[in-house]
């Protein structure tokens, strides 16, 4: 079969035990910088992990070596057991992504986009159309399928992301601040698209974040501060560790060595 017919293939759950996302003593430097500095975390399958830390913490550096779009030189990643620096095939297949910078084509409609990104991961056009309108059928976005993505509005434009990186079914998703720019209506709407597929598909979710609104009781939380891990677990084990009230001042204490707190 070749790559142009092939269909997507149906959903697949990780053998257990396998984590989704596995990040292991991982450290990058730019020159003298040291951007991040030994950061482990793992992202089991079927779960919302928040990557809670301010602007210049290390999220966006993290998520560039996880999509290859750095070389990580120490440390490993690993995406449903697969290398991402020894199998990077295997391992990017199964990961989504909604980077913080939109990445849609503008002049482009809807369905374009999607088919494009199909066609990029060796769909073949009958599969990934049907694929595409079954998720903007879903997302209730079908009746935009074929309008120029320069005509959606902001929060139509993230949730056309995420239907984008959901097109070859993924089993990992990373969403980089995918709720910056957006109103509070149009940010609780994805944040809600985004649990529903951990709840409804066991889809493993990576959502980096400087909003603790958007971190709920029951997610696991990874801070990062200054490209370091200050507190790794669950949501409630953080408030008890820290004694804090809430996460918000969890949080003010976990990095009080620098006075700085999520915006």
């Amino acid at each position: 079969m070749t790559a142009q017919s092939r269909d997507i293939p149906p959903l697949q759950a990780p053998d257990a035990g396998v984590a989704a996302l596995d990040v292991c003593g991982v450290t990058h430097v730019f020159g003298a910088r040291k951007a991040l500095d030994d950061v482990s975390l793992d992202v089991p399958a079927g779960s919302f992990t928040a990557l809670l830390g301010p602007n210049g913490a290390g999220k966006t550096t993290l998520f560039s070596l996880i999509t290859r779009l750095y070389d990580n030189r120490s440390g490993a990643i690993h995406v449903l057991g697969f290398d991402v620096r020894r199998q990077p095939a295997a391992a990017l297949s199964r990961l989504g992504v909604v980077f913080q910078a939109r990445t849609l084509d503008l002049e482009l409609s809807v369905l374009d986009n999607l088919l494009y990104h199909a066609t990029l991961h060796g769909v073949g056009f009958s599969a990934g159309r049907q694929r595409a309108l079954a998720l903007l059928e879903q997302d209730g976005l079908v009746d935009r399928a074929r309008d120029k993505v320069r005509n959606l509005s902001g929060g139509q434009m993230r949730r056309v992301e995420i239907v984008r990186a959901l097109m070859h079914r993924p089993r990992l998703l990373l969403l980089d601040e995918p709720t910056v720019g957006l109103d509070i209506a149009s940010r609780a709407a994805l944040v809600a698209q985004v649990r529903a597929l951990v709840a409804n598909e066991g889809i493993g979710v990576l959502w980096a974040t400087h909003i603790i609104e958007e971190i709920a009781p029951g997610d696991r939380v990874v801070v990062l501060h200054r490209g370091r891990v200050r507190a790794n677990g669950t949501y409630e084990g953080m408030l008890a560790e820290t004694g804090g009230e809430d996460l918000s001042a969890a949080f003010l204490r976990l990095v009080d060595d620098t006075g700085e707190a999520a915006a």
